[in-house]
């Protein structure tokens, strides 16, 4: 689920003028690439006869507006596939609903990343433990590559030869990973060395957030200029939905943000119960897209 050419395409219309700059032959792995968590886009991929009705409840939910569709070719092998985004104050969603066969690794990446520089930025990643599931490739407004963290966390990492200018969001959304145990510590530090993420590891987070009452689990908060991160390390032994869910979305008053989401043809999965500090449901959109929502808990 999750920017692709064909993101890049539909969204030449929203883009400004201005160019990104391109990288020093100083800039080392250590270097900060990101833009904006508004550039951190969710990928989601549904059967292309469900699509409209997908994009049209994301919109419906969060508010917000799509931007023009089209059908493209957004891998460097031969495809096809419906395209648009959902730009909404709580978080970015690039739909794809092909329309022939996914060529891999397109499908398996869970968002999209804007960089500064793409090369550098590729250099940082794998000097920090990432391996490129696909070299970095051409598109009418850019270039893109798709990358594997340990733990086998994917995600693409794009640029635009012009800058796209996006508003900022109303709240961040959260990149929610799961891992066990083993995995964790090698994710971890290879995004925290890439991201430059600030840190708050809670190692004895109540069980129930994620459908284990009675049990804990550890809750590494990540915060860098991608945005947000939650990684989720348990024993793997959830329950349905969760672990299918890859953002989570914050608003304001969840019991109103279901009102308009069932009104839409979202359904509830797991029922508003109290998390932590959030009070927090699963739901599951036309298409499949599964996705936490949450709003803060007032003290």
């Amino acid at each position: 689920m999750k920017i692709k050419l064909s993101l890049l395409v539909a969204t030449a219309l929203l883009t400004s003028a201005s160019v990104v700059p391109a990288a020093t032959a100083q800039q080392t792995a250590t270097t900060d690439y990101a833009v904006g968590p508004q550039y951190d886009t969710t990928h989601v991929y549904v059967p292309q006869e469900q699509y409209d009705a997908f994009m049209q409840s994301f919109v419906a939910t969060f508010g917000g507006k799509l931007s023009a569709q089209g059908q493209f070719q957004v891998t460097p092998t031969p495809s096809k596939t419906k395209s648009q985004l959902a730009l909404t104050p709580a978080g970015t969603v690039s739909g794809f609903g092909f329309l022939t066969p996914i060529p891999y690794p397109f499908g398996h990446e869970r968002n999209g990343y804007l960089v500064t520089d793409i090369d550098a930025a590729v250099a940082s990643a794998v000097k920090n433990g990432a391996v490129r599931l696909i070299t970095t490739f051409p598109d009418p407004i850019g270039r893109d590559v798709v990358v594997q963290w340990p733990g086998g966390v994917s995600m693409q990492l794009y640029w635009h030869t012009a800058k796209p200018n996006y508003t900022p969001l109303a709240t961040v959304p959260e990149n929610r990973v799961y891992l066990t145990a083993d995995a964790a510590p090698a994710f971890l530090k290879s995004w925290r060395g890439y991201a430059h993420a600030k840190t708050l590891d809670d190692k004895t987070a109540d069980g129930a957030d994620i459908g284990q009452p009675g049990k804990s689990y550890r809750r590494v908060r990540l915060t860098s200029g991608y945005g947000d991160m939650l990684v989720i390390v348990s024993d793997g032994q959830l329950p349905w939905p969760y672990g299918h869910e890859i953002t989570g979305y914050t608003v304001p008053n969840l019991q109103a943000t279901l009102v308009k989401a069932t009104a839409a043809g979202v359904e509830t999965l797991v029922a508003p119960h109290v998390a932590g500090d959030r009070q927090s449901a699963m739901v599951r959109f036309p298409g499949g897209y599964i996705a936490e929502i949450h709003s803060p808990v007032t003290q």
